[in-house]
C-alpha cells in the first residue's frame, strides 16, 4: 500500500470515529491532560529539557533547567511558558493556571534548585491579564 493510501485510509478513520473516539484515544486534541508537575514535567518539558533538567542543543537549543537562578522568581518561567521564546514554543493556550503553576513549582524545587518563592495558579492568571 502507498503512503498516499495509508494516509488516505488513516484520515478516514479518525474523521468517521468522531471527537469522542478521538479524545479517548489521544487525550484532548487542544489542552495537555497530565496533572501534577512531575507528570507534566515529564510529558511536556522533558523530551526538550531533558528529564534530569540538564537540557540539550541540537535541531534548537534547550535550556538546563537545573541550578538557573532566573527560577528564583516564578515571573520568569510563568512567562516562558505562556509566551515561549525561540525553539519554546507557548504553551498559554494548552494548559491551565493550576498546570502552568504546577509545573513551575515543580521544576523550582528539582534539578538542584530549592526555591521558596514558588508558582501559584494566581500568579499566572495575573500573568494572563496582564498580557
Amino acid at each position: 500500500m502507498t503512503r498516499a493510501w495509508v494516509a488516505l485510509l488513516a484520515s478516514g478513520l479518525v474523521a468517521s470515529a468522531g471527537p469522542a473516539a478521538i479524545a479517548q484515544t489521544f487525550g484532548s486534541p487542544t489542552h495537555f491532560t497530565e496533572q501534577g508537575g512531575a507528570a507534566i514535567y515529564a510529558s511536556v518539558c522533558a523530551a526538550c529539557h531533558m528529564p534530569d533538567g540538564q537540557g540539550a542543543e541540537g535541531a534548537g537549543r534547550y535550556p538546563a533547567l537545573s541550578r538557573d537562578p532566573r527560577l528564583q522568581i516564578p515571573a520568569y518561567p510563568i512567562f516562558m511558558i505562556l509566551h515561549g521564546q525561540g525553539a519554546m514554543p507557548p504553551f498559554a493556550r494548552t494548559l491551565t493556571d493550576q498546570q502552568i503553576a504546577d509545573v513551575v513549582a515543580y521544576i523550582q524545587t528539582h534539578f538542584g534548585n530549592a526555591e521558596k518563592d514558588q508558582a501559584t495558579s494566581a500568579a499566572v492568571k495575573a500573568a494572563r491579564a496582564s498580557d
